[in-house]
């Protein structure tokens, strides 16, 4: 096991408000993917941006690559880390290749310009992704899934070995959550240690690796999904009755699905 961040005790809350966080403690392993999941308003974001250091730790310690976080320049984190939004806004008409080279940032020097070796980059990036030949494209003119594969490859051109993702796949449609989720442990198997949200128990169990709960500030794990996603702690989690069942899948032994059970409400009869 390689450890790539470890989270220690975390603590967290915004001036003269309540704790957010209360003694989070988790390790992110090289390669083994980590779902987080949590109902909205539970933290889930803070947690991302006290990780990326965008946020200062009322207690605890964050370690990337065996540093302290607190120690490292922004350019040093910038470096171990990368963060993939769920989308941005497109401010100016960018072409995909000038998003993705955006991620060079980190390792210009300042006021020069990319490099040859800084666009070599970017094209590596694009190929392993498959898309190529999005390169030209407008970025705001991309579907949802193509626009989110297009800041998956801003976040490998960053040469980052850590991938931080917010709800990579919320919004799209089941084909491109299929593709992302295929993309996620494709990067996993290389060795890309991955922290990724969701609202869907479902996204644990397809990329594999491990899943944590987190609601009202406290984390629950991390454990493999089929050892925490049970129908007690989902429910307990959301609030709300939820099925676990397992389903043929193709040539695959079978997939897991979490099903939230619906409950017709029955009107008034009239007298």
């Amino acid at each position: 096991m390689v450890l790539s961040l470890r989270a220690e005790g975390l603590r967290f809350a915004y001036p003269g408000g309540p704790l957010l966080l209360r003694d989070v403690s988790f390790d992110l392993e090289t390669g083994r993917p980590l779902c987080l999941l949590g109902p909205n308003g539970t933290g889930k974001t803070t947690l991302l941006r006290c990780l990326l250091g965008l946020e200062r730790l009322a207690q605890g310690r964050i370690a990337v690559n065996g540093r302290d976080l607190a120690q490292l320049s922004p350019v040093e984190a910038a470096r171990a880390m990368a963060y993939v939004p769920q989308d941005t806004a497109a401010v100016f008409p960018f072409l995909a290749f000038d998003v993705v080279l955006m991620g060079r940032t980190p390792h210009l020097r300042f006021m020069a310009s990319p490099t040859a070796e800084d666009r070599r980059q970017v094209r590596n990036a694009l190929a392993r992704l498959d898309i190529a030949h999005l390169a030209e494209r407008r970025f705001h003119e991309l579907s949802g899934g193509e626009r989110q594969l297009v800041l998956i490859a801003r976040a490998l051109a960053q040469g980052s070995g850590i991938l931080v993702m917010d709800e990579p796949c919320a919004g799209l449609d089941l084909a491109n959550q299929a593709r992302l989720l295929g993309v996620i442990r494709a990067l996993a198997r290389d060795g890309y240690s991955i922290l990724l949200t969701t609202h869907l128990p479902d996204h644990a169990f397809a990329v594999g690796g491990q899943v944590a709960l987190l609601k009202d500030g406290q984390l629950r794990g991390p454990e493999a999904p089929e050892v925490l996603l049970t129908a007690a702690e989902l429910e307990a989690l959301y609030g709300t009755a939820i099925d676990v069942i397992q389903v043929p899948a193709g040539r695959a032994q079978g997939q897991v699905l979490c099903v939230p059970v619906m409950h017709e409400r029955q009107g008034r009869s009239e007298g």
